[in-house]
């Protein structure tokens, strides 16, 4: 996961070999299920690999189209259950303005998270920034709020689409 400082060098490039990262998570995933003693199932690992696939966010659906084989599609509750098992484990995130998924950049910790969101291309980059995390923190518990988790999504674009867009 990247620190603030490096979140511009670490956003994924067109030409990023997201095929290494699908591997990286995927590997991640199996030796921390093991770890926990829980099961990824051959369908949490194929869900988690058509996230883990690309550095945009996906959603159920979308997810649901790319499992589907000879025999068509699987039911949608295959998909959401897999989802939920995957983000209770920590492999995948819900971006709630995307309605979609990404997958955890980091699945060893319990973390607070930030996403840069590109707007043209959809390509998500994950970091976290303690400073930030902090204050998210000590203005909760001023407002005598309990925190479950914190989140927070930032739209705009990332290098390439900005680059584009002033061609």
């Amino acid at each position: 996961m990247a620190n603030l400082h490096s979140a511009i060098e670490l956003f994924p490039t067109p030409d990023h070999d997201h095929h290494s990262c699908a591997a990286s998570i995927l590997e991640a995933a199996e030796r921390i299920c093991a770890e926990r003693r829980v099961r990824l199932t051959e369908k949490r690992r194929q869900v988690l690999e058509i996230i883990a696939k690309s550095h945009t966010a996906a959603g159920a659906y979308e997810i649901l189209e790319k499992m589907a084989g000879p025999k068509g599609r699987p039911a949608p509750v295959i998909v959401y259950r897999a989802l939920d098992f995957l983000m209770a484990q920590g492999f995948v995130h819900r971006l709630a303005s995307l309605n979609a998924f990404i997958a955890c950049a980091n699945p060893q910790s319990d973390h607070g998270s930030q996403f840069l969101i590109c707007r043209d291309c959809r390509a998500v980059m994950e970091f976290s920034n303690p400073t930030l995390g902090k204050a998210i923190h000590e203005g909760a518990q001023a407002a005598s709020f309990s925190v479950d988790a914190t989140m927070v999504e930032v739209s705009g674009l990332c290098a390439a689409c900005a680059r584009a867009q002033h061609e």
